[in-house]
């Protein structure tokens, strides 16, 4: 019988990386390099060709010598992740043929809708789709964020006509290449709104609320803030509503009690209680007559790479939380 280190070595999943360069991607790669699980294999970007991954995110070095490749070799790969810019993935699935055998989770808005056969990957709604799916679309930070503000409500039968958002998050969100409302001296000591009411993620927050429940028929008004941090989001949503305050946390606390990463606190929350994590941590109030939500996450992680690695943990087979109990820097 084999020793257990050779049982772990021989089970690890073989996993690729596809557009590893940007912030995403280096937070993924940094989460597979330490999955017990895992065995990464390669790294894909045309932008990097060449070059070692330390190079590239310095932070990682002596994490792993993996080099940047532009040559797709899929021989041998179980799974991979593609972290490529918002309408790449459909076209690098297109040219490089891949199997249907492998496990693919998009990073990207390119799948979101549930096209091509494609699961959206938020655990708290489809856990159990996920687990019977090789495609998974990831959904968008904001999304995630507000997605689990909402959905309790949304499942309740009880919804408002309106539900009012603010959301603000962090530089990241805007990925790596510098813009006008990206660098140091505009986000600094600043806040600004963009996208008002039109969001590109409202479209994948209404379909989530509709699959939770049909006859859900509120208006969202969002409105997204470019906060002057680096990562993180902050979410509050208010709505009207006649649920006493108790039946509201009873609600929220009843939807997510199994859940591994989405927890409703009885205390104030603060941003930093999730930087670093997979969480995402609830307020729920009543004032005024209005149902009062805070949630807050960490857009690079239970907004991106983290909840990429809990769909792939779901999809594999694996502890859900594999790979993902990291403490945050809430000091």
């Amino acid at each position: 019988m084999p020793n257990s280190s050779q049982s772990n070595k021989i089970s690890k999943v073989k996993v690729a990386v596809v557009g590893a360069a940007g912030y995403a991607g280096s937070e993924l790669v940094r989460l597979l390099l330490h999955h017990p699980q895992v065995d990464l294999r390669l790294i894909y970007s045309r932008s990097q060709a060449g070059m070692r991954l330390d190079s590239v995110h310095p932070d990682l070095i002596g994490e792993s010598k993996l080099v940047f490749t532009d040559r797709w070799d899929e021989e041998g790969l179980e799974a991979v992740f593609l972290a490529l810019p918002h309408g790449q993935s459909k076209q690098f699935i297109q040219d490089h043929e891949l199997s249907d055998r492998m496990l693919i989770i998009d990073l990207s808005t390119d799948f979101r809708d549930q096209s091509h056969g494609f699961v959206y990957g938020l655990p708290e709604l489809n856990a159990e789709l996920i687990k019977k799916s090789k495609f998974i679309a990831n959904p968008g930070c904001f999304a995630t964020a507000i997605e689990l503000a909402l959905l309790p409500l949304a499942t309740s039968g009880a919804s408002p006509d309106i539900v009012h958002i603010h959301a603000l998050t962090g530089s990241t969100g805007a990925g790596v290449s510098l813009t006008e409302t990206t660098h140091f001296s505009y986000r600094k000591d600043n806040l600004s709104i963009y996208k008002l009411f039109d969001h590109q993620h409202l479209e994948e927050i209404y379909q989530s609320c509709k699959q939770a429940n049909e006859s859900f028929d509120s208006e969202i008004l969002f409105v997204p803030y470019r906060g002057p941090f680096t990562r993180g989001i902050w979410v509050t949503l208010t709505a009207a509503t006649e649920l006493s305050e108790e039946k509201l946390t009873h609600l929220y606390r009843n939807y997510y009690e199994e859940k591994v990463f989405t927890h409703v606190s009885s205390q104030e929350i603060s941003l930093k209680q999730v930087v670093n994590t997979n969480k995402c941590i609830l307020h729920v109030q009543k004032k005024k007559g209005q149902l009062v939500v805070c949630a807050v996450i960490d857009n690079l992680l239970k907004g991106a790479a983290g909840q990429a690695v809990q769909n792939f943990n779901l999809a594999m087979g694996i502890n859900e939380s594999m790979g993902l109990q990291l403490k945050s820097v809430v000091w």
